[in-house]
C-alpha cells in the first residue's frame, strides 16, 4: 500500500478497492450454505447452528481458539467474542500500534498483541464502532453557517465544496459549501481522523459533488450524471452530513488520543 494503514468498520459488504492496495476484511460473522459441511462449525458448547430463511448458517468469525487465548491470558472468563472484535478495532486505531508496526502493516496482515489494558481498548473499540457505523445520526457540529439568501430547498444544493483561502493559503476552518453558503469554525483537530490517506471531512467534500462520466480518450464514457443532491429527500442532508462528520472526527480523535500504551507481553 502507498498510503499509511487505516481501518474502517462497515455494516455492509465493502468493495475490495475500498482501501489503497486492496481492503482486507475481518467480519464479526461469516455465513455458510446448509449442506456444505455446516456441522463442522458447531460452537464450543457443541450446539449445532440453525439455518436462516435463506438456507444459510451464521458462524462466529472470531474462533473458539482465539476466545480461549484471550480468556486465558487475561484470566477473565467473562470475555466474549464480540469483546475481542471491538478490542481489535480499538488496537488498530492505536497511534502507537500504527507507528511501531508501520512497515509491517504495509505488507502483511495485522498481528494483534495482548495489550496490558484489555478493557480500555475494548471500550474504545466499541465506542469507535458505534460512532463510525452510526455517523449519519451523529449530532451536527455547530458550525457557523453564513448564507447570502433565504433558506430553501435549492439553497442547499451542492456542486463542489471547496476550502476557504487566506491570501494564498488554504484555510481549512472554512468550507464554501456552494455559491451561497459558507461554513466557518471547523476545528483543525477534526482533520486528524484520516481514512485511506484522507481526512473524513475531505472524503465528504470529494465524494459529495456533481460528476458526469465523460470517459477518456479511448473510452467515450456513459455520460451518466452522479448527483448527490438526489440521494436524499432532505434538502439539508449533505450539509448536515458534513457537520455530522466533523462531530464524528472530533470524537474519534478524542477517543484515540485517550488510548493507553499497549505495554503488551509476549
Amino acid at each position: 500500500a502507498n498510503k499509511p494503514f487505516s481501518c474502517l468498520i462497515s455494516n455492509t459488504t465493502p468493495a475490495l478497492s475500498l482501501m489503497d492496495g486492496g481492503a482486507q476484511s475481518f467480519p464479526l460473522y461469516w455465513y455458510e450454505k446448509v449442506g456444505a459441511d455446516a456441522h463442522r462449525q458447531a460452537d464450543m458448547t457443541g450446539v449445532q447452528p440453525e439455518a436462516d430463511a435463506h438456507g444459510y448458517v451464521r458462524h462466529d468469525a472470531v474462533s473458539d481458539w482465539a476466545l480461549e487465548q484471550f480468556r486465558s491470558h487475561y484470566q477473565d472468563a467473562s470475555i466474549v467474542k464480540q469483546d475481542i472484535f471491538h478490542y481489535v478495532y480499538g488496537v488498530l486505531h492505536s497511534p502507537e500500534y500504527r507507528r511501531r508496526f508501520a512497515a509491517d502493516l504495509k505488507k502483511m496482515l495485522p498481528r494483534i498483541p495482548f495489550a496490558a489494558n484489555f478493557a480500555a481498548f475494548r471500550i474504545a473499540g466499541e465506542r469507535l464502532a458505534r460512532l463510525h457505523l452510526e455517523y449519519e445520526s451523529a449530532a451536527p457540529y455547530p458550525l457557523e453557517e453564513v448564507a447570502d439568501l433565504l433558506p430553501g430547498a435549492d439553497a442547499y444544493r451542492v456542486q463542489k465544496m471547496r476550502f476557504g483561502r487566506q491570501e494564498k493559503e488554504k484555510d481549512r476552518s472554512v468550507i464554501h459549501y456552494n455559491d451561497h453558503i459558507t461554513l466557518r469554525g471547523i476545528p483543525e483537530a477534526a482533520y486528524e481522523y484520516v481514512v485511506n490517506g484522507k481526512s473524513a471531512i475531505e472524503w465528504v467534500m470529494d465524494r459529495y459533488q456533481v460528476r458526469v462520466d465523460t470517459g477518456t480518450r479511448n473510452n467515450p464514457g456513459s455520460h451518466i450524471r452522479n448527483d448527490p443532491n438526489e440521494w436524499s429527500r432532505d434538502p439539508r442532508y449533505v450539509i448536515d452530513l458534513l457537520k455530522r462528520v466533523v462531530t464524528v472526527s472530533l470524537e474519534t480523535a478524542a477517543i484515540v488520543d485517550a488510548l493507553p500504551p499497549l505495554e503488551e507481553k509476549a
